[in-house]
C-alpha cells in the first residue's frame, strides 16, 4: 500500500485458516492482519499502523507516530447501516475520551478474497446520536443482563465516512489525508456542541445532494428544523443555532458565504 498506484484488493484467505474457531474468528485474524500489512494512518500518513496486544480494552491498532488509535470492525458481503459494537455503557462513556479509538470499518468477499470497502470514521464524529442500544440479554444467558450497541453508520456525516477502498480500488493517500484534514476543527469542540455542528453538516450534505449542485440557501437548511428540533427537544431557538453552526462551518473553511443567505460546499 506504499504506493497510491496500487490497488488494495487481496485479503489473502487460506486454508490453514480453518484452525481457528469459526468463521467469525477467522474473519476478525485476516481483516486484521490485512489492516497490519495493509493501511496507512489516515491521520498522519505514516505506511503502517501497529497492532496492540488481544484483549486492548479499546483499540485494535495505533499509529506509532502520532498516537492515534483504531477500532476494526469486518463484514462480509455489503457494508450496512448499522455496526455492531461492543457493551453499550463503555461506547457512551468513551464517547469524550482522548482514547476513543477511530472506526475502521472493511467489507469483503470471502469467495473472491478481497476487500471491496474500507472506511474510516474519526473518532471526533461520535456522538450519543450515533449510538444505539441493543436489548440486554435475556436472564439465561451466561452474560445475563449485559447490553451491546450499534454505531449508526448510515447517520455519520458523508464528510465522516472517509473511504479508503471503494469498489476494490484505493483510494489516493492525498485524498485521504485531505479529506481526514478537512474536520480536524471537530475536535477541539466538546461533545455537546460537536453534535449540533454534526447535525447541521448532515442537513447540508442533504440539502447539497438533493439539489445536486455546491450552492444553496439559508432557507434550505431551515427545512430540516422540524428534524433538528426532534434532536434537541431542549433548544427553543432551533433557527439561531442553525445560523451559528453555518458561522462556525464558514469560519473552519468547510462552507464558503456568498451573501444575502446563500453558502457553498467547499
Amino acid at each position: 500500500m506504499g504506493q497510491d498506484d496500487n490497488h488494495w484488493c487481496e485479503l489473502g484467505f487460506a486454508e490453514q485458516t480453518t484452525v481457528f474457531k469459526g468463521p467469525t474468528q477467522n474473519a476478525r485474524v485476516l481483516s486484521e492482519g490485512w489492516v497490519a500489512a495493509q493501511m496507512f494512518c489516515p491521520n498522519c500518513g505514516a505506511d503502517r499502523l501497529r497492532a496492540l496486544p488481544n484483549n486492548s480494552p479499546v483499540a485494535d491498532f495505533d499509529c506509532a507516530t502520532c498516537a492515534e488509535e483504531y477500532e476494526v470492525k469486518a463484514t462480509k458481503g455489503r457494508l450496512g447501516r448499522k455496526v455492531v459494537d461492543g457493551a453499550y455503557g463503555t461506547m457512551t462513556a468513551r464517547l469524550a475520551a482522548r482514547n476513543n479509538p477511530n472506526l475502521v470499518v472493511m467489507a469483503y468477499d470471502g469467495g473472491a478474497g478481497r476487500v471491496t470497502e474500507l472506511i474510516v470514521v474519526p473518532r471526533y464524529f461520535f456522538v450519543q446520536s450515533l449510538i444505539e442500544a441493543r436489548r440486554p440479554l435475556g436472564p439465561l444467558a451466561r452474560r445475563a443482563g449485559w447490553q451491546g450497541c450499534n454505531i449508526l453508520l448510515g447517520d455519520v456525516p458523508a464528510a465522516g465516512r472517509i473511504s479508503l477502498v471503494r469498489a476494490g480500488l484505493h483510494v489516493p493517500r492525498a485524498t485521504v489525508l485531505a479529506q481526514w484534514r478537512s474536520t480536524l476543527f471537530l475536535r477541539d469542540a466538546g461533545l455537546k456542541a460537536r453534535g449540533w455542528l454534526l447535525a447541521v453538516m448532515t442537513a447540508v450534505e442533504q440539502v447539497v445532494a438533493l439539489g445536486g449542485r455546491p450552492e444553496f440557501t439559508l432557507d434550505d437548511v431551515y427545512a430540516h428544523e422540524a428534524r433538528l428540533a426532534a434532536l434537541y427537544p431542549g433548544n427553543h431557538n432551533v433557527r439561531p443555532k442553525i445560523r451559528q453552526q453555518l458561522q462556525v462551518l464558514r469560519d473552519r473553511g468547510w462552507l464558503a458565504f456568498d451573501g444575502r443567505g446563500r453558502y457553498r460546499r467547499t
